[in-house]
Order: structure tokens, then sequence, then C-alpha cells
């Protein structure tokens, strides 16, 4: 029997990490990938079982079990349908499944597999997820995978984006808790075959609605309901991290307090685009530790460091400042404007994505595929209930990064050049020190 595959869903069949995502955009041939992959395991290893499944039998049906009957060879498949079970000749079994609600994952409670196979990962929720991992057991040698297809969007949307999405570039094999977990996208353009044989169907999902568009056509993650920062482009914001030119004028932005320090180191080159190139982002730093932190990252000296007005407020425990602490370890802050609006609105400006002059999209903020923190939280944010035009402080943790670089947005967004020096001068008393 002859195969025909595309290079991603090849890819998809050969990865052999322990847990693979593989989609992103509709029509980018991820369910046949699915049957396909089923099949070859199958094939390989005698004897082995499969678990295929989506949210109720019905939509299984209609999509895998059809298309494994229309491609499977039948001499030597046949699928059972009073068990849902496909049998190959060789011992091999494919169970087709469902998990409509929590409990029923329970029904799987005594199974063990070799392969588990998620359609629309997204409309499953993570505790479904995470409780059949504990399926994946046998002692017949055979690799044991979850291998999962699905586009954004869906009641799982967060938990996979968190999983396989956030935690850095696609198409690499990265290890947690010593298991290895991938994400390969694939979108309709990656199709070659939907692409020759229907050849409208890119037409339809161009008419779509703007939400549903960057979701189904472009795969993008970071699209959903509420979002406040709509204009965010992971394709376009986020970059590989390159050596940045050493005339370029360097800056610094952070929010701080006990629960989390989150600092942004930026560069901004001729034009006026600024490269957030390196993050901190790290909790439970008393303000002296805070300070003696950044000051072993910084490498360069700074244009300057900018931090909230409240930084300047006196503390009670011992009587300075945290911009006084931070002086007397060497760290100048410049103290940046703190109208919420006003500065949400100034990082909009710096992601506005325009055309550069060849017509390609291009924005003035780009951020190194190494701050993982802001590219997580950043797109998360989401408008505030009681004012649309500022963000909500809940969940608290996705606003420490943002609001980093909302101090330098706000303190450049209207500029047309820069400033060639901005320190602030400190009053001798701040630097009367009791409790440090």
């Amino acid at each position: 029997m002859e195969i025909s595959v595309s290079t991603k869903q090849k890819q998809f069949i050969d990865a052999d990490s322990d847990e693979v995502l593989f989609g992103g955009g509709a029509g980018g041939g991820k369910s046949y990938a699915q049957v396909i992959d089923a099949l070859v395991y199958a094939v390989k290893y005698p004897g082995s079982k499969q678990l295929i499944l989506r949210r109720t039998y019905p939509e299984l049906d209609k999509s895998i079990i059809r298309t494994t009957l229309a491609l499977y060879p039948k001499d030597i498949y046949r699928y059972i349908s009073s068990s849902h079970t496909g049998q190959f000749t060789n011992g091999s079994v494919i169970d087709f499944g469902y998990c409509d609600s929590e409990t029923d994952v329970y029904r799987y409670q005594s199974s063990e597999f070799d392969v588990i196979r998620f359609d629309e990962l997204t409309h499953f929720t993570k505790e479904m997820y995470i409780y059949l991992i504990s399926r994946l057991r046998g002692v017949n040698g055979y690799p044991k995978q979850m291998k999962s297809t699905t586009n954004p969007g869906g009641i799982g949307h967060k938990w996979v984006k968190e999983r396989f999405i956030d935690v850095g570039r696609p198409n690499i094999v990265r290890s947690f808790n010593g298991q290895t977990r991938i994400f390969i996208p694939s979108l309709v353009s990656d199709n070659s075959f939907l692409m020759e044989k229907d050849k409208s169907y890119l037409k339809r999902l161009e008419n779509l609605s703007e939400k549903d568009r960057k979701a189904l056509l472009h795969g993008q993650w970071d699209i959903f309901e509420g979002q406040y920062f709509s204009e965010w482009s992971r394709d376009i914001h986020v970059i590989q991290p390159f050596e940045i030119p050493p005339h370029w004028k360097k800056y610094a932005a952070m929010d701080y307090g006990l629960d989390m320090l989150a600092v942004y180191f930026i560069a901004v080159d001729d034009a006026g685009n600024a490269y957030v190139y390196n993050e901190i982002y790290q909790p439970n730093l008393i303000i002296s530790s805070a300070a003696e932190l950044i000051k072993s990252r910084m490498t360069q000296p700074f244009q300057a460091f900018y931090a909230p007005p409240d930084l300047w407020n006196r503390r009670q425990d011992s009587g300075s400042s945290v911009a006084a602490i931070f002086a007397q370890h060497g760290i100048l802050l410049t103290k940046s404007v703190n109208d919420r609006q006003t500065g949400w609105y100034a990082v909009k400006e710096y992601l506005y994505i325009g055309q550069d002059e060849m017509g390609k999209p291009t924005a003035r903020l780009k951020i190194f595929s190494n701050c993982l923190n802001l590219i997580r939280t950043l797109p998360a944010l989401v408008h505030d209930a009681k004012n649309v035009n500022d963000v909500s402080g809940t969940p608290h943790e996705y606003t420490h990064g943002p609001d980093a670089l909302r101090y330098f947005c706000v303190m450049h967004c209207n500029r047309q050049k820069e400033v060639e020096k901005e320190t602030v001068e400190y009053p001798q008393e701040l630097f009367q020190f009791t409790n440090i």
C-alpha cells in the first residue's frame, strides 16, 4: 500500500517525544496524519494497543473512524462497530473512545495502552489528559506516547497553550521532569494535497471573522474573547535572539514586589524600534537581593532604568524607599509615568502591525524568544470588567511582566528623538539607611 503524506505530517509521524502536539490552523491534515500514524504503529509493533479519543462517539464516527475505513487495507484490518474497536491481523488493536465528562476517564481505569491519541485536544480538560497519561503502560517494550492534534480554541485552549506553546519555540523537543514534549505547527498552506484538490478552501478561511481567521487560517494561539492586546502576533512580535549592536541605546524597566521581580532589558535601534532582549522573572526577593540580582545581570550602562512611582515611597520598616535602596546598590532608577490607560495605549502603539519598506508586516516592538514570561503573559491580558480601557488585574501573576514593559513604552512611545541621558538625582537624605 502506498501512502502519501506532507512534510509536516511525516514530521508528526516520526516524532518520538513522550508528548506530541500537531496542528494549529484548519486544513493542516491533522486527522489524516493521526490515522496514518496509528496504522504505521500498529503494523510496526504486533499486538500493540492504541486509544483514539474524541469528546463524543458521533464526532469520532464522522471523522477518524470513517477515515480509517477508507484508508486501512481490508486484508489486514477490520472494524467492529459493537465494541468500537479496530483489529489487525498481527494482533494490534485500536480502541475508539470518548470522554464527554470528567468521570468518563475512569472507564479506562484498568486499561493499558502503548499510544493514546487525542483528536482535537483543546476540546478536553487538563484533568482528562493528565489522568490518561497514567494509562500508558505495559511490559512489551514498545515506545509509549501521547500524540495529539488540535486547532486553537475550545475549553482546553488555555492549558494546551501553556503546556505546548508557551514553553518555547515550536519544532524543538523540550524536557520536563524527565519527559519530552514537542509542538509541531501545521497550516493549510502546509497541506499541498488539500490546496491542490480544493483550491477554494483557502478563500473560505479568509472570509471568516478576524478572530476565527487568525485562529483557523493562521493558527494563532494568542487569540481569545476579551483579549486586550488583539494586535499581538507571535510570528511578528517574537524573534530569534541576535547580538545587539553596541551603539544601540540600552534601557531597563521593572515591576517589583515581594511576589515577583520582573525586569526587562530593552535595546532601541536607530529607527526607534525596541527589542526586549532579556528578562529577570523571580519571586520572593527582598529589596537588597533584588538589587544585587539585577546588578549581576547589568553588563553595560543603561540610558535609563524605569520603575513605577510608588517605589519612591518611604517604607515603614526601613524609613527608606525602594528607589533609595536600589541607589545604594548602584542602580539609579528613573521614575516612569503610572497612568495605566496612557501606558497600555503606548504598549498598543509599539505592538501595532504596519508594513516595512518591502511591504512586509512589522512592528516597533520585538521580543527575543528567550523572554518566555513576557511572551506568555502579555497576550493573556484581558480588558478590565469595569474599565474597557484598562487591563484586568486578575490573575495578578499575568500583570508583572506587562507592567514593566508599560513603564518603558509610556516613556518612549511619542518621542521623535531618543534622550541622550536620563537619570535621577536623589536628595541626600534618602541615603540615610537604618535597615537594608
